[in-house]
């Protein structure tokens, strides 16, 4: 049975789907009719209750895809399908430790927070004060966020976490901060990037080829979703299809024995003999201007 302050989802007939808080005087006003508060209270969880008007709606309890689709806001949220695999990606959960940047409206910061549970710890980080407190809010409006710590700076001054288990970064240049990704997680851990154009992602892999990153992978998720009719089972005519790139890699620093084990084929041979030529070019360019060393823009400890 929902309690005074809980988050239920109340589904119509017709498809509609309302997420609303349990409160005093809250009654939901639509189409169907109105739908008070105090029958809402009264009902248990799969069960249905009527409008004034007589329609049915059905009581559920809300998922954690209902509050990332329902947070207030103010920028492009991430979505559920990203978010889930960015999730499964980089290990979120109990006993972790993961970073996030920028936190924006919140979407994967309250899927962090669910995911992480109790002994688990995320710390996000965003630049702009509006964002910062409407992150809060809605981490306040789902009934999670107690293990997040917030962060309102610019990343470019780095991470005051050293020894992070996962970082992921939604940030319009993320190649800029690869130097601070390193510093700020464990040997090993997983990273993952979101950008939202092939410009951006050419951009991020030339930057990791001069760090300590392997394990590469560019991906995007796409869902397309089927009529549920037995005897005409086929797709549905639209999809959710690009909401942008990501780019998932390892904290791993590399290896010329390690290198010399692999198995390449012509394309790969190719590949790595051109990455080569990158690094001894902008090598070159960098001696012919007699560039001082800059502790701070590399990737040494």
């Amino acid at each position: 049975m929902p309690a005074y302050g809980d988050l239920v989802i109340l589904q119509s007939p017709r498809g509609k789907r309302y997420l609303r808080r349990v409160e005093e005087g809250n009654d939901l006003h639509c189409q169907e009719g109105v739908l008070p508060m105090a029958d809402l209270a009264a009902a248990e969880y799969g069960t249905e209750i009527r409008t004034r008007q007589g329609v049915p709606f059905r009581v559920q309890r809300p998922t954690i895809t209902d509050l990332v689709k329902g947070v207030k806001r103010q920028t492009q949220i991430i979505y559920p399908k990203d978010i889930a695999y960015i999730c499964m990606r980089l290990g979120v959960g109990p006993g972790r430790t993961i970073i996030e940047a920028g936190s924006g409206s919140g979407s994967l910061t309250v899927a962090l927070s669910w995911f992480s549970g109790p002994t688990g710890r995320v710390c996000t980080y965003e630049a702009r004060e509006e964002f910062y407190k409407l992150c809060r809010r809605n981490l306040d409006w789902a009934g999670v966020g107690q293990n997040v710590t917030q962060f309102n700076r610019d990343i470019i001054d780095g991470f005051e976490q050293t020894d992070a288990d996962a970082l992921f970064l939604d940030v319009r240049t993320p190649w800029d901060y690869l130097h601070h990704v390193v510093r700020a997680v464990k040997p090993g851990a997983a990273l993952g990037f979101l950008v939202p154009t092939v410009d951006q992602v050419s951009k991020l892999l030339h930057g990791m080829e001069t760090g300590p990153f392997d394990d590469i992978e560019v991906c995007e998720v796409l869902i397309r979703r089927w009529k549920p009719v037995a005897d005409r089972l086929r797709p549905e005519d639209r999809m959710i299809a690009h909401t942008g790139f990501l780019i998932f890699a390892r904290h791993q620093e590399r290896s010329d024995e390690w290198d010399s084990f692999r198995t390449l084929g012509t394309r790969e041979r190719k590949q790595e003999a051109a990455r080569q030529e990158r690094l001894a070019a902008a090598r070159g360019a960098a001696d012919a201007a007699d560039a001082p060393a800059d502790d701070d823009a590399g990737f040494e400890e």
